[in-house]
């Protein structure tokens, strides 16, 4: 066997050898994150406590602007998450609640519908438009980084659950970006196009100035 081969064979034993000592990394959140996630918990300090998350069971408050909440079990939420690529969140929509146009910059995202009707979509890099009324069972997903949506498009209060592929997918919510923030309204009005009575009075709904 040549050496170049006997060296990727040394390889691939010492990985497969350190993947199966961490089988997990509960995160330490009193440790600062890093790039590849937070520092472990010593593993003789957990339990089977640290590997359940009951926060998903109880009701988001929808008594707001958008009549949505949105309950993460995140790592900051759900520390047994870290380093494995996953998490979710629960959605609650009331009558004509919406998850406004948001994207997750680390991770793609799945939604199940489990109660009523949603219309979701997304928008594609060449903006063209997926979108779809979604019953109970239906689901759906949004590929990483792009702007997608969800809307209560039915009679009755919706829910649904959203996995993501990252442990922190991030968020970034296009309204509150674009007014809910201290630009200029001369400039945001130069890159929306928008009337800048318009652009003021939605700064001045969603938090902004300037």
């Amino acid at each position: 066997m040549s050496l170049p081969i006997l060296l990727t064979v040394a390889l691939l034993l010492t990985s497969s050898a350190y993947a199966s000592v961490n089988d997990f990394c509960v995160a330490d959140l009193q440790q600062p994150d890093t790039p590849s996630g937070y520092p472990c918990k010593k593993a003789t300090s957990l339990t089977e406590k640290d590997f359940v998350y009951s926060g998903l069971g109880v009701a988001g408050n929808t008594s707001n602007i958008i009549s949505a909440a949105v309950t993460p079990a995140f790592v900051a939420q759900f520390p047994a998450v870290n380093g494995l690529g996953i998490s979710l969140a629960r959605l609650d929509l009331a009558v004509a609640g919406v998850i406004p146009m948001h994207t997750h910059p680390g991770a793609s995202e799945v939604l199940v519908v489990i109660q009523g009707t949603i219309c979701a979509g997304f928008i594609s890099s060449a903006n063209t438009v997926y979108f779809k009324t979604l019953f109970k069972g239906d689901i759906m997903v949004f590929p990483q980084g792009l702007l997608h949506f969800q809307i209560n498009s039915g009679d009755d209060p919706a829910l649904a659950f959203v996995s993501f592929s990252s442990a922190n997918p991030g968020l970034q919510i296009l309204d509150y970006a674009l007014f809910g923030n201290e630009l200029p309204t001369e400039l945001v009005t130069k890159t929306t196009f928008l009337d800048a009575a318009v652009v003021k009075k939605l700064k001045s709904v969603l938090g902004g100035s300037g």
